[in-house]
């Protein structure tokens, strides 16, 4: 359903902190609720204490904001942690996380690196990536982590 067209990712910014810790908190809420991990202030803190805008893009439909996704390297450089991908809502189950997704997986792919990202148990999320080529490498009885790796190179 989405299209080229009317969805683009444009760099975040110090200022969509806010806006984003929100959507945060919409989006988490049921999972952390049914982990017993809810927290009203705590939600929103955690993203503000690591909200690096310089790694954030905000996804936009028909130029409103619709969400944001974090690519952070890998300290040592070689891969990305995939964090704070968060859509409204609303926009949900139509193709446009699975459209962000794929674009964020061909720049990591062009790089021939792996991107890793963390999930919380019984995310519906996890499927969409499992789908887009993570796999299961640990977990606790909170978050899950996943990587995909970088592919390999056509002989």
């Amino acid at each position: 359903m989405y299209g080229e067209t009317n969805w683009s990712l444009r760099p975040g910014t110090a200022a969509d902190v806010e806006v984003v810790a929100e959507l945060r908190a919409i989006v988490m809420r049921d999972d952390l609720v049914r982990l017993g991990r809810y927290d009203e202030h705590r939600v929103r803190q955690r993203l503000r204490d690591g909200f690096s805008p310089e790694h954030t893009s905000v996804v936009e439909v028909d130029g409103a904001f619709a969400g944001c996704v974090t690519m952070r390297p890998y300290e040592s450089g070689e891969g990305f942690y995939l964090e704070h991908f968060y859509l409204d809502p609303g926009l949900q189950g139509r193709g446009l996380g699975t459209a962000v997704l794929r674009e964020l997986l061909a720049r990591a792919d062009e790089a021939a690196v792996p991107v890793r990202l963390v999930v919380l148990q019984g995310s519906a999320a996890r499927r969409l990536y499992e789908r887009e080529g993570f796999t299961y490498e640990s977990e606790d009885p909170v978050d899950v982590r996943l990587v995909r790796r970088a592919p390999t190179p056509p002989r």
